[in-house]
This record gives C-alpha cells, structure tokens and sequence, in this order.
C-alpha cells in the first residue's frame, strides 16, 4: 500500500478528532517528508517502555497508540491468567499525560480489568510502589521522564513491581500489533480515582525504610538542602517525605518548582545535561546549602550538587553503597554495565554480593536471589534504589532522602560528601568515569557508528592492551561492546531512551597519601580526556 493510502487508514481509524486532522492535513498537503517520519515504524518498547513525540501517526505518542498499547497490555495480562485482574495507572504533568492515563483506563475497564488511577500528576516511584502495595496484575505510568518536551512515554510494569523485561515486552508488542482499528476498541468508564491514601503510604513505606532516627535529630534538623523539581512533578511528594523524615524543607528554585510541560528555564529537562542544574547551583550558593539534590521531570532520578561541584551517578551510587555498607545492611548490590567499577570493589570488601547487570532498571531490580535478595542498586544515569522493598525501581525521592541523612552524618563530624569520596578514593583508589556522547539526528548513524567500532576496534587504550567483548552475544544479548584493560575500561551501547550513542569511559588511578589523591586527580582528568577523544577516533566523530 502506498504511504498515502497507509496514512488514509490510520486517519480513518484514529479515536481522536484532532489527531485524525493533524494526519489529514499531511495527506491534504501530500507533505510526504513528514507523512514518512510518522509512519516510519510503530514506537516499540525500548529500555523505558514507550517514548516518542507526541504527534499522530504510530511513530509518535497519541490517542490512537496508547488506546492500541493499552489494549496490547490487556490480551497479553488476560493470555497471562490475569484477566479480570487490577491494574493501577499513574501520569505525570506532560503534554496530555492525563488524557492519556484516562484513554489507558477507559479501555483496560472496557477489557473487564479493575481499573484504578492516580488522582493527579504524581513520581514515577509513586506509582511503581502501588503496583505491588495494591496487589495489582500491573501498572502504567504514562511519563517521558527526562526527555525533550515534545515528548510523552508509556511505562509498564507487571505484577512483581518491576518494568518489562523479555519475553513479556516482546509479548505485548505483538498484542499490540494484533489489535485491530482504534476507534473500534471496547471502552468503559467503569475505572476508580484513588484518593490521597497511596502517596501517603509510600511516604511512610520510604522513611521506614531509610530510619531517618538513626541520624541524630539536631543534626538533621542542622541540615540545609537546596532542590528543584525541574518543572516537573516530585516537589510535594519529596517535601511530605524530608518532614516525615523530620528535616527542615528543603528550599526550592522557585522558578522550576511547579510543573509545566514546557519546561521554560531548560534546554533539556535531564539533570545530566550541561546548565540544568544551574539555576539550583545559583541557590545553593545563596543559602549556603550543605547539598543540593535535582530531581527529574518525574521524580526517578536525582542529581547530587556538593561544594559547588556536581556529582556523577557513579559517585553519588558509590557514596550511597558505602552508606548502606557501613550500616550493616547485607544483600545484593548491584550496578548496569555500564556504571563505574567501584561498587564492585566495595562490596567486595564488605563480604557481600554484588551483581553487574544489562543496561536498565529492569534487569538491576532483578539482580538479587532467593537467599540475597538486592538491597541496592545504581546506574551511573542518577538513577538508584536505596530501598528496592519498597520501590522495585530507580526512585529519584528516596535516594534524595538517603542524600540527605548521609549529609547530615558527615556534617556532624565536619565532613561533606566530597570528603567522602577522598577518603574511598584513599581507601580503594581513584575511579574516574565519564562519557563520550554522541547525539545524532538520523539513527542510522549510532547503526554504523557500531557497526565501524565492530569491525575495527582498538587495541590499545591509554597505551594498554584491552581485551574486546561483543556483549550482543551473551545473555541476555546486549547492543554494547566493551573494551577492558588494566585499570581502563569502555563501554560503547545506543541509549535506550534518546537517540544518542553513548561511550562510558573509566580509569583507575592509585592514591597512595593526601597529597597523591591531589596528582591522582589531574592524572584521571587527563586519562579521561584521552580516552574521549580515543573512543571518538574509534567512533569516527
């Protein structure tokens, strides 16, 4: 069928008046440039469920793709003897996250489901805790997370609390792929709004769980947080957790503390990405902030500011395992491929477990077992469960939390969180990570930019020999190559979620006294920007 008739078809099946005259429009105009960009592919459950522009058309986030995704998700949990079973559906403050949430419950309830929502704009942790606090079948948290603001995501999770892993994704795409016209799917307004009750467990399930008492009062009360929520939707909930937790409010960038889609003081709404956390820097400075914490837009990842320098997601990860360790808390820790090689070595010195996982959540939350279960994992991406029995997921609000308390104990003994980081350094030695990250417009350049390293990979790396591994040929099977060596390590993947291709880089350097810590850290800086610009020979960019 030719592109016209094909986006004739979807027009004439779309539910949504204003969906169907957006793709009629581009058939009036027969403006097949962007005709061909929206049907170039249904949008497919990648590391985070469903991303992707809100936009008609099946490569694109609308009523038309929710209400065949939503219906997927019913023939799949009804083949799975789920039918007739709850499900429970969260949504953050996105362009038409709401509408989504409500054409999600309209045709699971249509679909015979017990049906409950969220009653406003809440964390992706918030829902992902009610999955399994509700004793529900599965869960949809319609968020984009961090990405652009054009965009809008789906996210899944099933009856053990946790995202899609295979085969269930592959499962529901093709129940999705089975579904037939939109406009044709049952539909029922036989759903439930919740009320207040579920946020206000999962506050209490997290400070339970962290035993803020465990600080000294007056040093949490001595405490002074800066934070932003991004725009986005985790300020109340974070704030009802820091006062359950009995430490003072935390004091917001006001310009970014109430939700707005467009989120106007960001180029893009990702702590990661350079000036986000600026305006929150600014803030710090001004109050004399001990540490300053910015969450993304949906509350499941947080950024870590100290002394003016922020932190990356591997040494936030490596502060907070060192904290649970030195604690007491045993288990499971566990880390993605791609996040630095320091908790490994920590948990090694502890006698405990650790775990090294595929890339996501999803396999993280999974890396405990019957008699270790996890009790902590991280990705370098700010993403961390610091209380995986309550969240079986990253959770941007406890890990503020757990910040926090871990603050409050170092200035009690006039120490901050970059002292800290010193003293493991002097203890286990510098590990300094970064990236290499290269953000393409067509995807087909991170295909042969993979393809190029496969071929050709370097041998050398810092004038070491490094040892090449293909991970797409293990298991699971991974898109990512990894060249490891004495003390450097690289690993090359596609991100998940942005169409990016993502080198993450790592050495390690010896510290042998304080003044050697100063040396160590010049000789990682310069290490690291020679590996960047090795892996970009390497890459062709």
């Amino acid at each position: 069928m030719s592109l016209l008739g094909l986006a004739r078809d979807w027009a004439d099946a779309d539910p949504h008046a204003g969906d169907r005259a957006e793709i009629e429009a581009l058939i009036e105009a027969e403006d097949t440039t962007e005709l061909e960009r929206r049907f170039a592919g249904p949008l497919t459950f990648g590391t985070a469920g469903l991303r992707g522009p809100v936009r008609a058309g099946p490569a694109g986030m609308n009523a038309a793709v929710v209400t065949r995704a939503a219906a997927g998700l019913a023939r799949y949990l009804a083949d799975s003897g789920h039918a007739g079973a709850g499900v429970v559906i969260g949504f953050d403050a996105r362009r038409r996250s709401d509408e989504f949430a409500q054409v999600s419950a309209a045709v699971l309830a249509g679909a015979g489901f017990a049906v409950q929502v969220l009653p406003r704009p809440l964390p992706t942790p918030v829902l992902a805790f009610a999955v399994r606090h509700l004793g529900c079948a599965a869960g949809v948290m319609v968020t984009a997370s961090h990405n652009p603001p054009d965009d809008n995501g789906y996210k899944v999770y099933l009856d053990d609390g946790a995202q899609l892993v295979p085969p269930a994704d592959r499962l529901i795409e093709a129940a999705i792929s089975a579904v037939g016209p939109a406009r044709e799917v049952p539909r029922s307004d036989d759903w439930l709004t919740l009320g207040d009750d579920v946020q206000a467990d999962y506050v209490a399930a997290v400070v339970a769980a962290l035993q803020p008492d465990r600080v000294p009062a007056a040093d949490r009360a001595a405490l002074t947080v800066a934070y932003t929520a991004m725009h986005g939707v985790g300020a109340e909930t974070t704030r009802t957790v820091f006062a359950a937790a009995r430490f003072a409010p935390p004091v917001s960038v006001a310009e970014q503390d109430s939700p707005d889609p467009a989120f106007p003081t960001v180029t893009f709404p990702n702590p990661e990405e350079p000036g986000a956390v600026d305006l929150l820097q600014a803030l710090a400075d001004r109050v004399g902030a001990d540490v300053a914490i910015a969450e993304d837009p949906d509350a499941d990842r947080c950024s870590v500011v100290c002394g003016g320098r922020q932190l990356t997601g591997d040494e936030v990860g490596a502060l907070l395992a060192d904290w649970l360790l030195r604690r007491g808390v045993r288990g499971t820790y566990a880390a993605s491929l791609v996040s630095g090689s320091l908790l490994s070595v920590l948990a090694a010195a502890h006698g405990v477990r650790f775990a090294e996982t595929p890339t996501g959540f999803k396999w993280i939350v999974r890396a405990g077992i019957d008699d270790v279960p996890l009790v902590f994992g991280y990705e370098e991406a700010l993403g961390y469960a610091v209380a995986p029995q309550v969240v079986k997921d990253k959770d941007g609000i406890s890990a503020a939390l757990a910040v926090a308390l871990l603050a409050a104990e170092l200035k009690a003994s006039g120490r901050t969180l970059l002292d800290r980081l010193d003293e493991l350094a002097g203890e286990h030695g510098l590990f300094v990570t970064g990236q290499l990250s290269v953000r393409v417009e067509d995807l087909s350049r991170i295909g042969a930019m993979m393809a190029r390293l496969r071929s050709a990979p370097p041998t050398r790396l810092l004038g070491r020999e490094v040892a090449v591994a293909d991970l797409a040929h293990e298991q699971p099977p991974v898109d990512a190559v990894r060249l490891l060596g004495d003390g450097v390590r690289v690993i090359v993947r596609p991100s998940g979620t942005e169409p990016k291709l993502k080198a993450y880089l790592e050495t390690v350097v010896p510290v042998h006294d304080d003044a050697g810590l100063i040396a160590a850290r010049g000789r990682g800086a310069d290490e690291l920007d020679e590996l960047r610009a090795e892996m970009a020979a390497a890459l062709g960019v």
